[in-house]
């Protein structure tokens, strides 16, 4: 996304793909709950499968804050160091998930060492592990979810930084200076931030999703058939279902609870017939979908691809007022095999900068956990349009919503049964 009127929209068959791991297309053929979710590989590749050493993974939690251990011989790097000269900056992220501009712009403030940065891409979490293990190419800087930092670590396979290349943290939400997932910052610097909830047309939904006692039925709600869509992502549809059922427990391994949001998937498929998604950015938009569970970020990539004419404000997106929702991050970490450690830290601070954080955002649609934005300045600034600032993440939803935690490898196998 470039602005909010739909100019120099991004191709819709360009490569963008979902932040967690696909359902197979053929889930589409096969009923009930095992269409919905058990198709898919769990995010964290299964625990220990970086360092080998299960026991030694912990579960990272709010109530259980992982500082996570320095080995010998992989200390930060020095202070006051040179950035390298002449240096390719390998990057290793998601498909359509970083503005080419801050790119270019990191070049021009380093011309003088004469940086490139090149980026690659990956599907999926098991796929970007599997490659940064085999180190068949040195990349610099990885764009993880949190809960993959553990096998990171402890397989060796990231630096611990260098806070004084970084100073620009300042700028990011307190709670991300010292993360439960990595106290005091040892290893990652934070992103953007998401929520998950419903996205709609208002032009083709009459009703205000928003304002139904309990709006996740409207998943459930046959009048909507075949019109609709959830992600394509086995743990944010249960956990969405879990919700749905009154349960607050989004890493549960309880069975009552498991089988009661299998049994509610296997009902939702019979009364509407969801579509599975990672498409639905475009599909919203331009009409193939009516609504959707989806990715805040994603409702504010939308504004990008509506088709020349249509008002914007037909795009809407429901996330719990009271931040009792699923919201969760992504993160940034320097990659040990990395043959430019100045240089990655310097990027990492550049996408810390507020400026650049908020470029980045204008295309990506995904928010930088930034003091500096709010959903009132995001509107006032033209980025978004009013219906659309409860897409904004607020700091407080970190306090009250639901995280999607790593799963110790018996409660993710519950959940892929």
């Amino acid at each position: 996304m470039t602005n909010s009127t739909g100019e120099n929209r991004r191709s819709p068959t360009g490569a963008r793909l979902s932040r967690r791991r696909l359902l197979q297309a053929s889930a589409l053929a096969v009923p009930g709950a095992i269409a919905l979710s058990a198709c898919a590989r769990p995010t964290s590749a299964g625990a220990g499968s970086a360092s080998g050493s299960a026991p030694s993974l912990q579960l990272a939690s709010p109530t259980n804050p992982v500082k996570w251990p320095i080995a010998a011989g992989n200390e930060p790097i020095a202070a006051g160091l040179e950035p390298e000269r002449n240096a390719t900056l390998r990057l290793y992220n998601y498909a359509d998930y970083l503005n080419p501009e801050v790119v270019t712009s990191f070049e021009a403030k380093y011309a003088e060492y004469g940086v490139k940065v090149e980026i690659s891409t990956f599907n999926d979490t098991p796929e970007a592990l599997t490659k940064i293990r085999n180190a068949g190419t040195p990349f610099d800087i990885y764009f993880p979810s949190y809960d993959a930092i553990g096998k990171l670590v402890l397989g060796g396979l990231v630096r611990p930084l260098q806070h004084s290349y970084i100073s620009n943290i300042s700028n990011a939400y307190p709670e991300f200076q010292n993360p439960f997932y990595d106290v005091d910052w040892q290893y990652t610097v934070p992103y953007v931030l998401y929520t998950t909830g419903i996205g709609w047309r208002a032009d083709r939904i009459s009703e205000d999703i928003g304002a139904r006692a309990n709006p996740y039925d409207v998943l459930w709600d046959p009048q909507y058939r075949e019109h609709l869509a959830v992600l394509d992502d086995y743990r944010e549809v249960i956990e969405m279902t879990l919700l749905r059922n009154g349960s607050t427990e989004v890493n549960t391994g309880d069975d009552a609870l498991l089988n009661a949001a299998r049994d509610a998937m296997l009902e939702m498929n019979k009364l509407t017939q969801p579509r599975v998604t990672i498409t639905g950015y475009t599909d919203l938009p331009e009409g193939r979908l009516d609504l959707s569970q989806a990715w805040s970020g994603d409702l504010i990539t939308a504004l990008g691809y509506l088709p020349e004419g249509v008002d914007p404000s037909v795009l809407r997106y429901w996330f719990p007022s009271d931040g009792k929702g699923l919201v969760n991050n992504d993160t940034m970490v320097v990659l040990k095999g990395g043959e430019n450690p100045v240089l990655a830290h310097l990027f990492l601070d550049h996408l810390l900068d507020a400026k650049t954080a908020l470029t980045n955002f204008s295309f990506t649609g995904y928010q930088p956990p930034q003091v500096s934005i709010t959903p009132s300045s995001l509107v006032s600034e033209g980025l978004i349009p009013e219906n659309l600032a409860s897409a904004v993440v607020l700091p407080s939803y970190f306090n009250t919503g639901y995280r999607a935690l790593e799963l110790a490898p018996e409660v993710d196998a519950k959940w892929q049964a």
